[in-house]
């Protein structure tokens, strides 16, 4: 198993809210790797809603990715391009 991490931004006008995170959510759902965002001061695991809220990321700030398990390389690029996307909304 191997340990695969990425810094990216939050580009999206709202951040890290409630609609980004359960998208961010149900996409970590769909992979057996375990995917944390960590913020520098605090992490959480990809598919805990709550806790991608209590991140309190906003536009502008760094994100540190990882994804660990099996499909570590596969999760960690659907999740980067997501975030890169500004999570499919109107910047």
């Amino acid at each position: 198993m191997s340990l695969l991490s990425r810094e990216l931004f939050i580009k999206n006008r709202l951040g890290l809210h409630a609609r980004a995170a359960i998208k961010l959510v149900e996409l970590a759902q769909s992979f057996e790797s375990v995917i944390t965002i960590s913020n520098g001061e605090k992490d959480a695991t990809a598919d805990s809603v709550m806790g991608l809220l209590m991140l309190e990321s906003a536009q502008g700030q760094r994100v540190q990715v990882s994804a660990e398990g099996a499909d570590a390389e596969q999760a960690l690029t659907a999740v980067s391009e997501l975030i890169e996307s500004g999570f499919d909304e109107e910047s």
